[in-house]
């Protein structure tokens, strides 16, 4: 064990320099630093005298800290801070600097500075800025019409999920679904080289339409087209003969699986949207084709035409033979409400209610039959911009559909009425809200499930 004087001699300060002195600094603007010519810049401490302690006494803390010196105690390098500290700064050259970083502070932020006086500067008028396009925002529009370039497919996607524009939209669409290329300087030769192709099939495949082998999938096109909706635009002669044409052709050159009732309502939808590009039309249901020049309409057939057939690659499997996408689909729906609405699923159950009894339309026709075209539209424009929107993303779409009615679902207590109800769904009046409300839904949906399909599997 140490002796106390050791221990005394430990705490005394020592003239070597400790963590954080302020010393001189000698470099560029002095001389190297010499002891012998700056000795008066060392100064000596005096040793504390030593008091004499007993041998085995136990001393006090108080007589302990008389005894000692604390380095910390000193008084040089104490003296030195604090005669900085003290130091007062030129208030004059503070406020210099303190007004010159509020002006250039004002200056990037684009801001009037406050001057002296009985009143404030008045704040400059903001530019006036267009007004944002209904349905959709107005960089989607920028970016398709004003692109010379390329137009980004991931931006395009992303601004086009919630609502695209309705003067852009044909445009978009087309993009989406990949009919067009993203380069600018080559759409006008890709548009014209795959309408002459389309004209081509018509030219060689049309007129056997009658013939033994196809004249069953003729008759069939011929018979459905007027069933679909609306009427009021079906119904009109030039937009039979055309929807008969696009339907004809598809078949033909899709022997896997061929017409299937379902493939029709399809169509619609990318008419309506070309056709809008030429007319004005409040209401999409009334469209009136009548004054729409032939040679517009001709290119309107050939884009419906394209960008159908670019929708039906991805889903293809439900339309081929015993329809097994849909039997698939419909059968991941019923496990996925079985997982997020319990309730639901037990009522539709205990009444003896089978999914592919009310579902497999709402797959065959994506949702066609069961909401307002002006909504189908709006639905799409998410579709395309989903990656599998049509096939993987519409069975997070029906699942928030079913569960948007568990209310008057549960409501019904016989199977008929329950049946019915699921058939005829009262959306008649619905908007482009219902349909972002039943899109946001899906999203969490599918945000929750997609990367985890064991989560909805008993």
């Amino acid at each position: 064990m140490a002796s106390d004087g050791a221990r005394k001699q430990f705490w005394k300060r020592s003239n070597s320099k400790l963590p954080g002195s302020i010393q001189h600094v000698y470099g560029a603007q002095h001389p190297p630093f010499d002891p012998l010519l700056h000795g008066t810049l060392l100064r000596s401490t005096a040793k504390m005298p030593t008091t004499p302690v007993k041998a085995k006494r136990v001393s006090t803390f108080q007589e302990f800290e008389s005894n000692t010196s604390d380095a910390w105690d000193a008084g040089e390098d104490g003296d030195e801070l604090l005669a900085m500290a003290a130091e007062s700064l030129n208030s004059e050259v503070v406020m210099e600097t303190a007004s010159r970083v509020l002006r250039n502070h004002s200056q990037r932020q684009g801001r009037p500075t406050l001057q002296e006086g009985p009143g404030l500067q008045q704040k400059p008028r903001p530019e006036a800025e267009p007004p944002s396009p209904p349905g959709g925002d107005l960089r989607l529009v920028k970016s398709v019409s004003e692109s010379h370039t390329s137009c980004p497919a991931e931006e395009l996607r992303r601004l086009s999920w919630s609502g695209i524009p309705k003067p852009v939209r044909p445009m978009t669409w087309k993009l989406l679904s990949g009919y067009l290329p993203a380069n600018v300087d080559r759409r006008p030769a890709t548009l014209q080289r795959k309408q002459k192709e389309y004209f081509a099939f018509i030219e060689h495949y049309y007129d056997s339409r009658n013939d033994e082998v196809h004249q069953d999938t003729y008759r069939q096109i011929h018979i459905d087209i007027p069933r679909m909706s609306p009427e009021a635009l079906i119904l009109q002669p030039k937009v039979m003969e055309i929807f008969e044409r696009i339907l004809f052709i598809w078949a033909i050159r899709h022997p896997a699986s061929g017409y299937v009732q379902g493939i029709n309502d399809l169509v619609t939808p990318f008419f309506v949207v070309f056709i809008c590009e030429y007319i004005e039309a409040e209401e999409v249901d009334t469209v009136d084709v009548s004054g729409v020049p032939a040679e517009v309409l001709r290119n309107i057939e050939a884009d419906t035409y394209w960008c159908m057939s670019k929708l039906l690659d991805g889903i293809q499997d439900n339309y081929t033979f015993a329809q097994p996408g849909i039997q698939m689909k419909v059968k991941m729906l019923e496990e996925l409400v079985s997982r997020i609405d319990e309730q639901v699923h037990r009522h539709l159950d205990q009444h003896e209610v089978r999914y592919l009894q009310f579902a497999f339309r709402w797959m065959n026709n994506l949702l066609m039959r069961e909401v307002p075209l002006h909504c189908t539209i709006r639905l799409w424009d998410t579709y395309q911009s989903e990656p599998d929107g049509f096939s993987h993303f519409h069975l997070y779409v029906c699942a928030a559909f079913l569960v948007r009615w568990r209310k008057e679902i549960l409501e019904e207590k016989d199977f008929q009425e329950l049946l019915l109800f699921l058939q005829n769904l009262p959306t008649a009046h619905w908007d482009d809200e219902d349909i972002s409300l039943l899109l946001a839904e899906a999203y969490r949906l599918k945000f929750a499930f997609a990367d985890a399909p064991n989560h909805y599997k008993k």
